[in-house]
């Protein structure tokens, strides 16, 4: 039976406000970077942030919101599109409450939007009818690619690796004898220097293209598994378009300079998203005329079902569907509160300095070699990090060797996540350029215990007075918790995601960082950070 114009005005009102104000309020749980406690602001502040690589995502709610409509369009009215389906549209608001509490417990605000998008989806579902509810699945589903996806920033860093190498081979293919050094591609003599950055493979522009080519399959073909097959055409379609382009870049510059490698840079931006779109869409075509049975229909689509039954019939049943619903915004907005209301357990496995709030003081000296000099931090740390954040950090400097320097850094998180985030992010703010990594695991001193770490190989490009030189150093770091030492971002992120949820404890972890030169090589890098934790362990970690 259809609802009345007026009555679904209030259904709307009932089942979308108390979810809102949830969201609203009680929306986002860090307020590191971004201290507002709406989940929102949270979503839209990515798409207008230039670090976040999330500015594609005006974009993706655009397209949403026209394939919406264009499905709305397609979907021939039939009896019974009206009535709610009533069981689905309760499932998937009470779903998308219990993600977003699930994210707002771990402080994952990206889970949370998972949650807002079933919520939404189940909403539609109230007020709009079966039709609706159908029309609207692909378009919300599609919202994630506006999720801001850094853990993708990894595969950019590889595929970026993966295109110099192969762009090298191709130029000295060619008779063009170029240097590859990491992500460079640089001149002998000098006449050019490319550093392939994140921009030509980076998290915005893999995500873009990926999430444009699954709605050119979206749009061509009915079997999921063709759309698929288009989203994943993607990749190695991306991968050529930025060989080609570097390719391009550096053949310009060897033939006139720098200056036209520079042109042909800003040209074949535009032409790597024709390649991979032009690609995906011939690959489209040419599937979709070799079997035509597989491709969406042109016209509108009649699927004509029977009429509604008990499952979603009834004025009274939706309203106690709703009644329901709001209980469940009320219980949680109540949980929600409660958890933003507690403090850190304040467990940690770094000493802490009797303020309790910064790690303890590193150690003067270590043991006749090295002498620890004051490192402050700056000012835009203390603004950005929050307020609870505890630092302690030293250059331990050689008395045998002055040039022999070695950074020791620990940044300790307060109750909220967000004081530690991925040194990949930093580093390259700060000018370096990542040529890779590996795992290492450094001895704890007294026992025959050993800890994991994340090695980066990092370079910095300096101007002197006689010229260009490279500044190579290895960036050692790792995580402390109350229980345990892991060595990678993601690890740390999923065990205190995990201790959250189940245990319900929010330790401080301590984000501990040694850097040092490499030009004498990896192993005396290695060495020296060694003994500087040999020297400094004992002082401030409190277990291997």
């Amino acid at each position: 039976m259809a609802t009345p114009g007026r009555g679904k005005i209030w259904i709307a009102l009932a089942c979308a406000v108390p979810g809102i104000l949830v969201f609203q309020f009680l929306g986002n749980s860090t307020r590191g970077y971004i201290g507002s406690s709406s989940l929102f602001y949270w979503w839209t502040f990515q798409w207008t942030n230039p670090a976040s690589e999330t500015q594609h995502g005006l974009l993706i709610l655009l397209l949403s919101v026209w394939l919406g409509h264009r499905n709305l369009g397609r979907l021939v009215r039939t009896d019974g599109d009206s009535d709610a389906p009533v069981l689905a549209a309760t499932t998937a608001v009470a779903a998308g409450l219990a993600v977003h509490s699930l994210g707002f417990v771990a402080e994952q605000a990206r889970v949370s939007i998972i949650g807002l998008l079933l919520f939404t989806w189940g909403v539609i579902a109230f007020v709009g009818g079966r039709r609706w509810a159908k029309a609207t699945v692909f378009p919300i589903a599609f919202l994630v690619f506006a999720i801001p996806l850094n853990a993708l920033d990894s595969a950019g860093f590889w595929l970026r690796m993966w295109v110099v190498g192969t762009s090298g081979m191709i130029l000295h293919a060619v008779g063009i004898h170029v240097l590859v050094n990491g992500t460079q591609i640089l001149s002998p003599d000098g006449r050019y220097n490319y550093d392939v950055a994140a921009a030509c493979s980076g998290v915005r522009s893999l995500v873009a293209l990926a999430s444009l080519s699954l709605v050119i399959g979206y749009l061509q073909f009915r079997p999921f598994l063709l759309r698929a097959a288009m989203f994943a055409a993607t990749f190695p379609l991306i991968y050529l378009g930025n060989v080609l382009r570097i390719v391009s870049i550096v053949i310009s510059a060897q033939i006139a300079g720098q200056k036209w490698g520079d042109r042909v840079h800003e040209v074949m931006g535009f032409a790597v998203f024709a390649i991979v779109l032009g690609g995906v869409y011939l690959i489209a075509e040419k599937i979709a005329s070799a079997r035509p049975d597989w491709a969406v229909e042109a016209g509108p689509v009649d699927e004509r079902r029977p009429g509604p039954t008990g499952a979603s019939a009834g004025a009274s049943r939706i309203w106690a569907a709703i009644a329901l619903v709001d209980l469940l915004a009320v219980v949680a907005a109540f949980f929600l509160f409660h958890v933003s209301q507690n403090s850190s357990t304040s467990r940690a496995g770094i000493a802490l300095a009797p303020d309790g709030r910064n790690p303890v003081a590193l150690p003067e000296y270590v043991g006749s070699d090295w002498m620890g000099r004051a490192s402050e931090v700056t000012e835009i740390e203390r603004q950005v990090l929050p307020a609870d954040t505890g630092f302690s950090r030293k250059v331990y400097v050689s008395l045998l060797d002055p040039s022999k320097q070695v950074f020791l850094s620990i940044v300790l998180s307060g109750r909220d996540r967000t004081s530690i985030h991925r040194p990949e992010l930093c580093l390259v703010g700060q000018g370096w350029t990542i040529q890779g990594s590996f795992d290492h695991r450094f001895s704890f001193p007294g026992t025959a215990s050993a800890f994991p770490a994340t090695v980066l190989r990092v370079q910095k490009e300096l101007v002197t007075p006689s010229g260009r030189s490279s500044v190579p150093q290895l960036f050692a770091y790792y995580f402390v918790g109350a229980e345990t030492t892991l060595a990678t971002h993601w690890q740390r992120l999923a065990r205190d995601s995990w201790d959250r949820v189940a245990h319900g404890r929010s330790d401080r972890w301590a984000y501990v960082v040694v850097q040092t030169g490499s030009a004498d090589g990896e192993d005396a890098a290695l060495k020296r950070i060694q003994d500087i934790l040999s020297g400094t362990l004992p002082a401030f970690q409190k277990h291997a």
